[in-house]
């Protein structure tokens, strides 16, 4: 059995991809690999991911993920910033889903900082 793609779209495995940070055994470089991360981090079941993951001036404190979601695609549109060397970033997506014989799109720009080094979701804007 072949490994599974990660979700994200980047075409390499998962392990090789989103696990790694998933796992904690790396972190992200950019804030689109943040950005990518916690999409692979929603289409796996990993609210915690999400919630280290997540600026503390604007993290809920829990996250349910609706398990009749399916995430099935991402679509990165373009980023502004969040290079290796920047302090803040955003990243325009289009996340695809399925639930109940339904299917839509979540579009956004997000908004990442760098905090302690690390980069975090700040918050986002919807799209369209």
């Amino acid at each position: 059995m072949a490994p599974r793609r990660c979700p994200c779209g980047t075409g390499l495995t998962y392990a090789a991809c989103c696990g790694r940070l998933h796992a904690g055994t790396a972190t992200a470089g950019t804030a689109e690999q943040l950005m990518r991360s916690r999409y692979s981090a929603f289409a796996v079941g990993d609210p915690a991911y999400l919630l280290a993951t997540w600026h503390p001036a604007t993290r809920p404190g829990r996250l349910d993920l609706d398990p009749d979601v399916r995430w099935t695609g991402l679509e990165v549109l373009g980023t502004t910033g969040g290079s290796l060397l920047a302090g803040e970033g955003t990243v325009a997506f289009r996340a695809h889903w399925a639930a109940g014989g339904a299917t839509g799109v979540q579009e956004e720009d997000s908004r990442f900082v760098r905090e302690h080094g690390r980069w975090v979701y700040l918050d986002g804007d919807a799209r369209g």
